[in-house]
């Protein structure tokens, strides 16, 4: 099988728009095993059957799916050699939930210094606007800069920061439509947030968080970041008490040589 890159417009796309989708699918044989391992981590965990800030601390199991060589191939094409996992997310907005995502920056809710990080969205159940598909500002990631947010406590909020409305301009928005089995690539300063799933179809979908290995991954402002935002969905411990979520280096070596991982998947680069 050939493995899938990403084309050399497509990379232009995601440099110019903050975002790409690229020619590739999961198979079905995928999609059903992260629908099974979720709902295994679901029932153990009910509190989190809208979002999970973090999976790989409760199921390990979840790193497989991390570990699709068409994925890394094309992360490697925005990253370069050298990338770490250090996180996956599950946003699962089941039918009739009215869950929003705030417009916000990835970043400002980040740990790795310098920021930088390419997010692999997976759509595991077909995403559209009726079920809250995500939404995106194209171009709001050029500049390289954290836009000013604000904190939003109000109930119903997946995420309790959110931009300040001079910060964007909502009506460039556009809608990430993807089929299941597609994902989508997008930038850590790219805006973007998500409506309330009001249909009667599940919207799930799944993150991964890859970071080049020249950042650092700093405890400290993870440490600080959890005991003044908690995870909102649930009141689990164990959640609250981590002061650090694994990282898993998949391609290349540890270039700021800070970085301490939970495994080693990858070969050093040639």
């Amino acid at each position: 099988m050939i493995a899938t890159q990403l084309t050399d417009a497509q990379v232009a796309e995601y440099h110019e728009n903050g975002f790409v989708v690229p020619d590739y699918r999961l198979s079905q044989g995928t999609l059903e095993a992260i629908r099974a391992t979720h709902s295994r981590l679901i029932a153990k965990y009910p509190q989190f059957f809208d979002y999970c800030s973090a999976l790989l601390p409760l199921d390990e199991s979840f790193i497989k799916f991390a570990r699709d060589e068409n994925i890394l191939n094309m992360v490697g094409q925005i990253l370069g050699n050298n990338f770490a996992l250090w996180n996956s997310s599950f946003f699962a907005k089941p039918a009739k939930i009215g869950t929003t995502t705030p417009w916000h920056q990835d970043g400002q809710y980040w740990a790795m210094r310098p920021l930088a990080t390419c997010t692999a969205w997976m759509a595991i159940d077909d995403s559209t606007p009726e079920n809250g598909c995500l939404r995106v500002i194209p171009g709001s990631h050029k500049g390289k800069n954290l836009r000013r947010h604000q904190v939003n406590d109000s109930p119903g909020l997946a995420l309790n920061q959110e931009l300040l409305p001079s910060e964007f301009d909502e009506s460039k928005a556009v809608d990430m439509i993807l089929k299941a089995g597609q994902i989508s690539l997008h930038d850590v300063y790219l805006a973007h947030g998500s409506e309330p799933n009001q249909s009667d179809r599940p919207r799930r979908g799944m993150t991964l968080r890859f970071m080049p290995t020249s950042s650092y991954y700093d405890r400290d402002i993870e440490k600080e970041r959890h005991q003044s935002n908690p995870y909102r969905s649930g009141d689990d411990s164990r959640l609250k008490r981590l002061q650090r979520l694994p990282l898993y280096l998949m391609r290349g070596i540890d270039l700021c040589g800070r970085n301490e991982y939970e495994a080693v998947f990858s070969n050093p680069t040639r």
